[in-house]
């Protein structure tokens, strides 16, 4: 049996605890955090508590909070052994130097409170400071999960600036998208057969082979009558700044 306290009452605490509690061999012993409304929803399955320093024995101790709070929690944490791991994406594992056995479990994966996510597709990214811990992390990672890997602290943040490119970032894509349809009283759902082809492609695909548009192809004249049906300057910036990248990507003059 693996023992594991979650310091943390976050999206990706719940989404956490949620999966492990499913698991005979891993046994969630604690939930700590400063809220008690956000304890609530752990209250009902598992110790909790607002004391962070003293939480109770486990094999590893999860820090699952906000990036800047990491360093912060961790050098509240008292322990005496066990393994301390935090699930951030841009912070290396030296935020944790405060002990001696540490680590990473970096689930890659955008979670909403809302929104249950099936953890066995969801990447998980692992990284310890010593070579005896990583059987221990591997073997909760893959307990929950089918994609788990070995990164040190510099790759880990460039997956993570990977992610803000392809999921914030188009995101935010199909928010600016939204607006638009909304101010010409067009439904957003027109759009979501192409959203979905989009990320379909990629199966079979590779971004560079699946790009399609008017940026590509150099078709000026739709580019310009694009840009002058855009009433919003950041919105006319950011559509030639996209459109003046895919065009250098195929080698094309706009």
């Amino acid at each position: 049996m693996i023992s594991i306290a979650i310091l943390g009452t976050g999206n990706v605490a719940k989404h956490l605890f949620s999966s492990f509690k499913t698991i005979p061999h891993i046994k969630v012993v604690q939930v700590l955090g400063r809220s008690s409304e956000k304890l609530s929803f752990f209250k009902p399955y598992v110790s909790v508590s607002k004391d962070l320093s003293a939480p109770k024995k486990a094999d590893i101790y999860l820090i699952a909070v906000s990036d800047d709070a990491i360093e912060k929690v961790s050098k509240q944490l008292r322990i005496n052994q066990g393994l301390v791991v935090h699930t951030s994406g841009t912070r290396s594992i030296d935020a944790l130097h405060h002990h001696d056995n540490i680590g990473v479990f970096y689930p890659l994966q955008s979670f909403s409170a809302d929104k249950k996510v099936p953890f066995s597709e969801v990447p998980i990214c692992l990284e310890v400071k010593q070579d005896k811990d990583l059987s221990l992390l591997e073997k909760i990672a893959h307990s929950i999960a089918e994609n788990v890997f070995v990164l040190n602290s510099a790759q880990r943040q460039y997956i993570h600036l990977a992610a803000v490119f392809v999921n914030n970032f188009t995101n935010h894509l199909f928010y600016l998208g939204k607006n638009i349809c909304e101010d010409h009283e067009l439904p957003f759902d027109l759009l979501q057969p192409l959203i979905k082809e989009t990320v379909l492609k990629l199966d079979t695909k590779t971004p560079y082979q699946a790009q399609t548009g008017p940026a590509k192809r150099n078709d000026i004249q739709t580019i310009t009558k694009h840009l002058t049906l855009l009433t919003d300057a950041n919105d006319r910036a950011i559509y030639k700044l996209l459109s003046q990248s895919i065009s250098d990507t195929y080698g094309k003059k706009l």
